[in-house]
């Protein structure tokens, strides 16, 4: 039977579009809980409805084929330049926590579309060299500085601004507050994460993402030998890493199901604070000591920001502090070096370190 889709219709003879048919299904099916697609707040700029994808599978679809989600397979998750192809990337990590969401949103009955939009864009405005670039742009903006503009740097709330004002998406409200309200940082996991701030669906990713980075970076410390084995305190949660994911998991969809929030087990939000914890005194705080090229990465990070605050220094469309903070955070790790290496390393010096490789 051939499909019209000029006219939008499913079968012949239907009075519904694709898309309403859709709509109609997640009334049906999904959770009272769950936020449908028909119930969207909207966007920004007002848009005719697409006649097969909701809202949100619009919102994940332009997530994905966007430029900056594009650069994340080059920008650092935690290990820098690894030797290896498989540690983590940002793109990676994103993959897994929208893996990790849609898993325990399809068992939740929640609206997948949405769950996997917030995931896929929550980590967009991420910097070059991971967390440590983050880090040095927060402090290079806490210095004095000749213009107006921000003072801190945040992650989530680049990646909003990424979408809503470089990239300009004009995503659902719903997307917008979840990407906006996903992160955590160092903060223990407490029950009130998983309440519905803006959305259940929203409240999974961020569990997810704790999740997500808890595991692999675990597993990535172990590959890099930072760690030379799992505490016995963790393996009790599984015996692997896909145990591990499995366990946590599941923990979220038993003591979550048919409630009007995301909920953990006392036992398993208090191994998975004691875990994020144990990554940072061992591996995250250590990492700079063993690993000296995460200093030298943070100094590109600032030297290139400041050189970017001279007078017509940033490309056209970029300007002022905001301007460098854009231009910066927005490169991947080999596009921050290569910058650097044009801007203050002279010609003949890197012609001599050629000749010596």
């Amino acid at each position: 039977m051939r499909l019209s889709f000029g006219s939008a219709r499913l079968y012949p003879g239907m009075p519904q579009s694709i898309r309403e048919q859709i709509e109609q299904r997640e009334r049906e099916t999904l959770s009272p809980y769950a936020q449908l697609a028909a119930q969207s707040v909207g966007r920004p700029r007002p848009e005719e409805p697409d006649p097969v994808r909701t809202c949100f599978m619009r919102d994940r679809d332009r997530i994905l084929h966007s430029k900056p989600f594009r650069r994340l397979k080059h920008k650092t998750q935690v290990f820098i330049s690894p030797v290896g192809d498989h540690y983590r990337t940002r793109l990676t990590h994103t993959l897994e926590v929208a893996q990790i969401a849609r898993t325990i949103g399809r068992a939740l009955r929640l609206n997948e579309d949405l769950t996997e939009a917030i995931a896929l864009g929550h980590d967009v405005g991420h910097t070059p060299f991971g967390h440590a670039g983050e880090s040095a742009l927060d402090e290079v903006l806490q210095e004095d500085l000749p213009h107006e503009g921000p003072t801190r740097f945040r992650h989530f709330e680049q990646s909003l601004r990424v979408l809503d004002h470089l990239t300009p998406l004009n995503l659902t409200e719903e997307t917008r507050s979840g990407i906006g309200g996903h992160s955590k940082g160092r903060a223990d996991l407490t029950a009130h994460d998983g309440e519905a701030t803006s959305t259940l669906e929203a409240a999974v990713v961020r569990i997810s993402d704790r999740i997500a980075y808890l595991n692999h970076d675990l597993d990535d410390a172990l590959r890099s030998g930072i760690i030379d084995q799992i505490p016995g305190a963790f393996l009790e949660i599984g015996s692997s890493h896909g145990d591990r994911i499995s366990a946590m998991v599941t923990d979220v969809v038993e003591n979550s199901a048919e409630r009007p929030t995301i909920g953990l087990s006392a036992p398993m939000l208090a191994k998975m604070n004691e875990l994020k914890e144990w990554l940072f005194v061992h591996v995250y705080h250590r990492y700079p000591d063993l690993y000296p090229d995460t200093v030298k990465a943070q100094g590109i990070v600032k030297s290139l920001f400041r050189h970017y605050l001279a007078p017509g220094a940033l490309p056209e469309g970029f300007c002022g502090v905001q301007g460098a903070v854009d231009y910066v955070s927005g490169m991947t790790d080999r596009f921050a070096i290569a910058t650097y290496e044009a801007l203050f390393i002279p010609e003949g010096f890197r012609r001599l370190i050629d000749e010596a490789d």
